[in-house]
């Protein structure tokens, strides 16, 4: 039976709007109900938020003092981590080996951005475990421990990573970073024949002297990877140019032959052997 635009504008749509009405009067008086009956927990803590008072001890002690310190110092490194993990680790020269190696296959979005980089915290955390192991061991378990106080907790966990920044300098053979920045801090040029020891070196000055380090290490690896994928493109230019298709793009006939040639060679093994041997 068809219904005609007056019987339903007159007793359809009343009747679904009390439907709805009753529905949502019997699903609603429940939670109201529980609302009212808990209105002095809600006045207590309107906004839900847990009350971590009753887990931490309260600053008025010496303890309580100590766990409150602890945390501001672990949330003050949380939220420093990130550059602390692009400026003093190995992540820097990872990554942009890796985005060199995507741009000279050709393939501007495979792999995806997000693949790269975690394959780069993954190999990150490869090369550092050992320095991470000595931060763990000389600073952060005496620290947490109360063997030790702050400032020394900050000293000896620094150390391992000096010495893991100095390494890598030395290895790239990139020692006029450190005498750039030094130079700069101190406003005096360091005489030709005096030699920086590590110890006369700022941590302020040897993290920029590292990244400078890793950036030309990375570039100098990144050219020899484009290479052989430069060397293909030119020869797919001159048989098209040779053939007379000089409209073809010749980046669609050398992409199929530049991903051939990466699989067969085993690429990503040897870029990936390559950065990691690089540290060693």
């Amino acid at each position: 039976m068809r219904i005609s635009h007056r019987t339903w504008k007159r007793w359809v749509l009343p009747a679904s709007a009390a439907v709805m009405i009753a529905i949502v009067t019997a699903v609603a008086a429940p939670v109201y109900a529980q609302s009212v009956g808990e209105v002095g927990a809600l006045d207590a803590n309107p906004l839900g938020i847990p009350d971590v008072g009753e887990i931490l001890p309260a600053a008025k002690d010496a303890q309580g003092v100590s766990a409150s310190l602890k945390i501001l110092v672990l949330l003050t490194v949380l939220s420093l981590a990130p550059s602390i993990l692009i400026m003093m680790t190995s992540f820097t020269r990872i990554m942009v080996v890796l985005a060199l190696l995507r741009q000279a296959i050709g393939t501007q979005q495979l792999p995806p951005g997000q693949v790269l980089t975690g394959l780069s915290l993954v190999m990150t955390m490869l090369v550092m475990a050992p320095t991470w192991q000595k931060i763990k061991t000389q600073a952060v378990d005496p620290y947490l421990d109360g063997k030790m106080g702050q400032v020394e907790a900050f000293d000896q966990g620094a150390a391992p990573l000096r010495a893991f920044m100095f390494d890598q300098i030395e290895s790239a053979g990139n020692q006029e970073h450190i005498y750039l920045f030094v130079e700069y801090a101190r406003g005096t040029p360091i005489p030709a024949g005096q030699a920086l020891e590590r110890s006369d070196v700022n941590l302020s000055e040897l993290v920029p002297a590292f990244v400078l380090s890793e950036l030309k290490t990375a570039f100098a690896m990144g050219f020899r990877i484009y290479l052989p994928f430069l060397v293909i493109d030119m020869v797919i230019a001159s048989i098209l140019v040779s053939m007379g298709m000089m409209m073809l793009p010749p980046v669609l006939i050398s992409l199929p032959f530049k991903l051939m040639l990466f699989v067969l060679a085993d690429g990503w093994g040897l870029v990936v052997g390559s950065l990691l041997n690089s540290f060693g």
